[in-house]
């Protein structure tokens, strides 16, 4: 295998089976801590169906390459020590996720794991396929080497501690009690009650405009309530029977973007918004803004949807 490209894997990895899962909006203030402790036990984690939102978040900082592995699988064995090996001397600039296919249905059925060993990177979030079956040295770390590269185009550039934490288990630190309205919205994102998510990060907004951990987690929970229960084929099929229904369109953009394809999600959006009349363009833009805003200015996508926003409005 000479290139990996994340566009091979479009249609064929559905991370957005994950999507319905209540995870609690991520807040930035404690991102890095959190991300460091998927990654405890050193560069090398386990990850099962219910901790793998945290490594999916983890791909926006430092590149994961997904292990798909059983214990009665031959080649696997083989492959495994070799991951293990070129991850550790990398030093914390790719973390290896290790998935034990027979005791995590639900991951492999999402990457669609035919035949094992299967290796899969996360970059931002997006899958990009590297190998499937036992491979030589010398081949993983090519690959290896596009992978950083790729990385380093779309700016995950991080890199993780691998010192184990004996002390940390020992004494972990106190975090900060929420603020009762967020308290009050992680609670009932836990229970699947996303309508009253919503209302209480609304209040705390009100209370206090500048709150951003309460904005970018209103912005997460208005996705996860508008995604919930949504099945992409009925709504791929709508949104191109009907292709200026802003509503049909918007549902895609948004299972785009619970999925990870951010660049779908986008390019959907604004080719939606060239199409339009000038006078139907504001619901558009607006949903565009937000979904830079969930995304977050940082993200190369967003500054680049942004710059053909722009081209589109002037």
């Amino acid at each position: 295998m000479s290139d990996i490209s994340a566009s091979a894997l479009r249609g064929a990895v559905d991370l957005s089976t994950l999507r319905n899962r209540p995870v609690a909006p991520q807040n930035p203030a404690t991102a890095s801590t959190e991300a460091g402790a998927v990654a405890t036990g050193g560069f090398i984690v386990d990850v099962t169906d219910a901790t793998f939102g945290q490594i999916l978040e983890l791909s926006r900082t430092v590149p994961i390459v997904v292990d798909l592995w059983a214990e009665w699988c031959g080649p696997c064995k083989q492959l495994s020590p070799v991951l293990e090996k070129v991850v550790t001397e990398l030093g914390g600039r790719v973390v290896l996720a290790k998935v034990d296919v027979d005791a995590n249905p639900q991951l492999a059925q999402s990457f669609k794991a035919q035949s094992i060993p299967m290796v899969v990177a996360l970059i931002a979030g997006q899958p990009v396929p590297m190998f499937t079956g036992a491979v030589p040295e010398e081949q993983v770390r090519q690959v290896f080497d596009q992978l950083l590269q790729m990385a380093a185009q779309n700016g995950v550039t991080g890199s993780v501690s691998g010192e184990a934490t004996e002390q940390n288990e020992e004494a972990e630190p106190q975090e900060a009690p929420l603020p009762p309205l967020h308290a009050e919205a992680f609670a009932a994102i836990e229970t699947g009650d996303f309508a009253t998510a919503i209302t209480a990060y609304e209040k705390a907004l009100a209370e206090n405009p500048r709150d951003e951990d309460a904005r970018a987690g209103l912005g997460q929970v208005r996705l996860l309530d508008r995604v919930q229960g949504v099945d992409l084929q009925q709504a791929r099929a709508a949104a191109a029977a009907a292709p200026h229904d802003l509503e049909a369109q918007f549902t895609v953009a948004d299972l785009d973007i619970s999925g990870g394809h951010v660049d779908d999600a986008f390019g959907r959006l604004l080719d939606l918004f060239a199409e339009l009349p000038a006078d139907e363009r504001v619901p558009v833009r607006q949903r565009l803004v937000e979904l830079f805003g969930l995304i977050g200015d940082a993200d190369p996508r967003v500054a680049a949807a942004r710059n053909r926003l722009s081209s589109l409005l002037f």
